[in-house]
């Protein structure tokens, strides 16, 4: 645990003799608020999904690389992973309902604008800014999910797995379909409709207003909610440089653009170095990042993410290939993959009874590798959606648990904090799949491409298993509690 306890979540001991008081869950609530949750996050997902089937047409229609369309997939990630913590640190002043309606908006108008763009940098901008409502919008979700007590949060939080998971795998198929009839165009605008689904969140605003972690209680050693600008741009500067280097053989960057990409990143590095250090209250503050079992979790949910986002990027086209289809074709064959996720959103609730945290997350990091390297040496279509259904579970699991974690990781009053960051650091580990997968194809062939990507997710399995718990003990039913420590 935090050196800084968390208040009413310590297990406590129970006198010998004595039997516990039963806990009120109220589960059919929890289910009919991750239900309502899940419809949410649909769209979104959705759009992380559509494009991936649609980059062939969308490089053919604006004359570039197929390489450069990564950034479609990258840039949507990365700001969506920078959204986070800032949307973590509104939630300190603003209801989990107020940040939703800002996100979607902002969602809806870069996709809009996506879907409109005349060139690939317009286009790019209009996912920038559709990433951004999206990472504030996930947030706002979760905020709602991990503030639910015991079972009801890891059922919710399982619904909503579930859902991302099924629509980022089914939205291949969604993608593929609309690419054929409507274009390209209408699939990055397809988070559009997120707006009209704001109305099946309505009836639940109350529950959404009072599921506010940061307000009132979130104010911490005097900090009222505000946002540290300065830690915010050099951890932004540091991402997007990370992922441009990432793409900069399959850009074309020159290699004095590139110099100073990767000078601005090692500033940046430093920057937030010093920013962490010396500011109690940074974007990124020390307390939260040092707490036992933290980081653990973020890098090992980033390398899931990278493992599972490359081989989406990547997996459409192979088919593509293997069958001399087309991206409906595509995405009919990718749709089994996607079933796996619902699977997987429902078996997080058993397992998360029955095995500590470290050994859930080592099964899933072990199933991402086991996927990619599949991918990676197969030419059928058959081997390729079963390597890709590996990821997906890999996916949909580490985000059920790994988001149930982090609140008993941290303090009470830096649950919003910590929730968004590691939020970023998965969403950072999707943009740097991609981004991995088509920096190096530039250099080497794809297979091998892939099966580099595949020493990410293995990083993730090596700390699981050894950033375990000390004590090996089975977490209690109604809560979540195997944290990795």
């Amino acid at each position: 645990m935090s050196q800084h306890t968390r208040q009413g979540t310590t297990p406590q001991t129970i006198p010998p003799g004595r039997t516990p008081a039963p806990e009120r869950t109220d589960a059919p609530h929890g289910r009919r608020l991750g239900l309502t949750l899940g419809m949410l996050v649909l769209p979104m997902y959705v759009a992380l999904g559509a494009p991936s089937v649609a980059l062939p047409a969308i490089g053919r229609a604006l004359d570039v690389p197929f390489g450069a369309t990564a950034w479609i997939l990258a840039a949507w990630s990365l700001t969506s992973a920078l959204a986070m913590p800032v949307a973590g640190r509104l939630l300190v002043r603003w209801s989990p309902f107020q940040v939703l309606v800002a996100g979607v908006v902002v969602l809806a108008a870069g996709s809009a604008l996506a879907g409109a763009g005349p060139t690939l940098p317009v286009v790019i901008v209009g996912r920038l800014i559709g990433g951004a409502g999206a990472g504030a919008t996930v947030i706002a979700v979760y905020a709602a999910a991990t503030a639910l007590p015991g079972r009801q949060r890891i059922g919710a939080l399982g619904i909503i797995a579930a859902a991302s998971a099924t629509a980022s795998g089914c939205g291949t198929l969604v993608g593929g379909a609309v690419t054929e009839w409507l274009g390209w165009r209408a699939v990055l605008a397809i988070p559009v409709l997120a707006l009209p689904l704001l109305l099946v969140a309505w009836p639940s605003r109350r529950a959404l207003t009072r599921s506010s972690g940061g307000s009132g209680s979130g104010e911490r050693n005097g900090s009222t909610g505000r946002l540290d600008i300065v830690g915010a741009a050099v951890l932004s500067v540091l991402a997007g440089s990370l992922i441009t280097l990432l793409q900069a053989h399959s850009v074309g960057l020159p290699a004095p653009v590139t110099l100073v990409v990767a000078a601005a990143g090692a500033l940046a590095a430093a920057g937030l170095w010093w920013r962490v250090r010396s500011t109690p209250d940074a974007f990124v503050p020390r307390r939260v990042i040092a707490s036992r079992g933290f980081l653990a979790a973020g890098l090992i949910g980033g390398t899931v993410f990278a493992g599972y986002y490359g081989v989406l990027f990547r997996a459409p086209s192979l088919i593509e290939q293997a069958t001399g289809g087309g991206p409906l074709e595509a995405g009919l064959f990718l749709v089994p993959a996607a079933v796996c996720s619902v699977l997987a959103g429902r078996l997080v609730g058993t397992l998360t009874d029955r095995f500590a945290g470290w050994q859930v997350t080592a099964g899933l990091a072990a199933l991402t590798v086991v996927g990619v390297l599949v991918v990676a040496i197969s030419t059928g279509p058959v081997p390729i959606v079963v390597g890709t259904a590996l990821t997906v579970c890999g996916f949909a699991g580490a985000q059920a648990v790994l988001v149930g974690l982090a609140p008993d990781l941290v303090a009470a009053d830096d649950r919003d904090t910590a929730q968004s960051l590691l939020n970023f650091m998965n969403a950072l580990g999707g943009g740097i799949g991609p981004a991995a997968v088509a920096g190096l194809s530039g250099i080497v062939p794809a297979p091998v491409a892939l099966a580099a990507l595949a020493a990410l997710p293995l990083a993730g399995l090596v700390l699981s298993l050894t950033r375990r718990p000390a004590a090996d003990r089975r977490p209690e039913p109604e809560t979540l509690r195997g944290s990795l420590r």
